[in-house]
């Protein structure tokens, strides 16, 4: 091993500050992603398809998610085998390209293919950062150095809503170009509409950290462990989420899939799905270094985590794509009413997060993870009461609790995973959490996608199917007048956004009845108190209560 890249044990303060605020941006760009995808979804239906479309659309997202969670593990892994340096820089180059590609994107199809290439690089991120600041920080200060990742990463959340909203309501570069005579051509196409710069802001700052983190890093690396990687676990993983996933959105499909009635295909894709996931399961078991290692699970403390961060998974992605579809469907809101409700969720996030990690030392992880899913779950009961009337800002203080409850559980079940996994698999604990929490958003945006696209699917067809069937739906005295009459469309407008809104009532708390199963697990997350020995091997003392004396 050149010396360079040899593992450095002990680091004086600065420098591993200065190596934490290097992954921080690495997480910040990865969080960032998310919230300004989400807040540039409605233009990109607006110019590449539309709200019919959702089910294809909706790719844009779950296609990240997918790849995303399936690249946790594997980066979790090649964290322990290779070491985090080469691999953290991978990661933001990968992630970069992705970027740029996503930006230069001409329909759904190479949108969705671009951001594969995003979720590669933002998937290792994440991992890869919180096993180096596992490596690099012990006792006490490992809980606030996992903590401020964790804040980063919503940091980067909240900032996506503001960032996305300036984006798209500053950048007009259509206008710029038709003041200049310029109407068509490969210009025009490859830098309007606005939504492009969305993507197109991650390059130059993609740029800027690579060279910064090259040079930060410098002659530091975590330790490395033989292993092979899992490529067949990996597969058979992919295939069982894909499956599951994809049964899930094509759920209430009108159209056959493949050639084959809805129902069929729905089956199918669930069963084999299901399978896949069992095979890996028992792949998993057979192998000493599995892709996701199923052994984990054994442990109390590491599958009340898991499955905290499941559960909650669920809910954050009903509560930031729910927030953003009910300021455009109900609100009739822009990228500024989605700023203010997507921005208050995510920095309160960021807070519970970073504030979780100092609290760790004070107060048991059981009792925080507790009250952060309490508020998590009350913040999702409060979002099922929005109605059309209220005012934007009721939504933004609801969403905030919601945000804050779920950033007090970040750090718990981070601490609580690593610890009980041990140093030798902190990369692979790492990850395996963090994918229990993409998981859980997949999930929920496969579900919401299934729900909204055949509600959308079915109201349609009952206004628009029929010449007349419009008017059931509006007034008795406007009754007399075409579809086309502008008191129609503004009452016909009026009917959909309440209706939209009482969709969304179950929506959010379907969400908050699933969080608050959290609730077992989280009782159950008591920690066992470690000591290091000399050789660097984890040794477990005795049963504690959860104090933080455990860490």
């Amino acid at each position: 091993m050149p010396a360079r890249l040899a593992y450095t044990p002990s680091m004086h303060r600065r420098e591993s500050y200065v190596l934490l605020t290097v992954l921080g941006v690495g997480v910040f760009l990865a969080g960032l992603e998310l919230m300004v995808t989400a807040v540039a979804l409605p233009q990109i239906l607006a110019t590449m398809a539309t709200w019919a479309d959702l089910r294809q659309a909706s790719w844009i997202i779950n296609g990240y998610l997918l790849v995303y969670v399936v690249t946790m593990p594997l980066a979790g892994r090649l964290t322990d085998i290779w070491g985090a340096r080469r691999l953290f820089l991978a990661a933001l180059a990968v992630f970069t390209i992705g970027s740029l590609l996503a930006g230069l994107s001409q329909n759904l199809d190479q949108l969705i293919a671009a951001r594969l290439v995003q979720a590669v690089g933002g998937g290792a991120l994440i991992p890869v950062a919180t096993a180096a600041a596992s490596h690099m920080f012990e006792g006490a200060a490992r809980p606030r150095a996992l903590g401020i990742i964790g804040a980063l990463t919503f940091l980067g959340m909240a900032a996506g809503p503001f960032v996305g909203a300036a984006v798209l309501e500053t950048a007009h570069p259509e206008t710029a170009l038709a003041q200049m005579g310029i109407a068509a051509g490969p210009l025009v196409g490859t830098i309007a509409p606005s939504w492009r710069w969305v993507f197109y802001i991650n390059v130059p700052i993609g740029i800027c950290a690579l060279a910064i983190a090259w040079a930060a890093s410098y002659g530091w690396d975590t330790p490395r462990v033989p292993s092979r990687l899992d490529l067949r676990g990996a597969l058979l993983f992919t295939v069982g989420l894909g499956g599951i996933l994809s049964g899930t959105t094509l759920i209430g499909n009108a159209d056959q899939v493949f050639g084959l009635p809805t129902e069929v295909a729905v089956a199918a894709l669930l069963v084999i799905g299901g399978v896949s996931s069992v095979l890996a399961i028992v792949h998993g078991l057979r192998r000493t270094d599995p892709f996701l290692d199923p052994r984990l699970f054994a442990d109390r403390v590491f599958s009340s985590a898991a499955l905290i961060s499941l559960l909650t998974g669920y809910g954050l992605a009903t509560a930031i794509v729910g927030g953003a579809v009910f300021v455009d469907r109900v609100l009739y809101g822009g990228p500024q009413e989605q700023r203010v409700v997507l921005g208050a969720l995510a920095a309160m996030m960021a807070l519970g997060a970073l504030v979780s990690g100092f609290l760790a030392r004070r107060l048991s992880l059981r009792l925080l993870t507790v009250v952060g899913l309490a508020l998590s779950s009350g913040g999702l009961l409060w979002m099922s009461t929005w109605t059309p009337e209220a005012d934007p800002r009721a939504f933004a203080l609801s969403a905030a609790v919601f945000g804050l409850g779920f950033g007090l559980t970040v750090t718990p079940r981070s601490t609580a995973a690593v610890e009980s996994a041990g140093r030798r698999a902190f990369g692979a604990a790492s990850a395996t959490v963090t994918v229990a929490r993409m998981i859980g958003m997949a999930i929920g945006m496969a579900a919401l996608t299934a729900y909204g696209s055949t509600t959308i699917s079915r109201l349609s067809a009952q206004v628009y199917g029929t010449g007349d069937g419009y008017k059931q739906y509006i007034p008795a005295y406007l009754r007399d007048r075409p579809m086309n009459d502008g008191l129609v469309a503004q009452a016909l407008e009026a009917w959909a956004a309440n209706k939209a809104a009482s969709i969304m009532v179950g929506v959010f708390l379907v969400a908050a009845i699933v969080t608050a199963l959290a609730f077992v697990p989280a009782l159950m997350m008591r920690l066992p108190v470690r000591r290091t020995n000399s050789e660097g091997s984890d040794i477990e003392l005795e049963t504690g209560n959860g104090e933080p004396i455990a860490f």
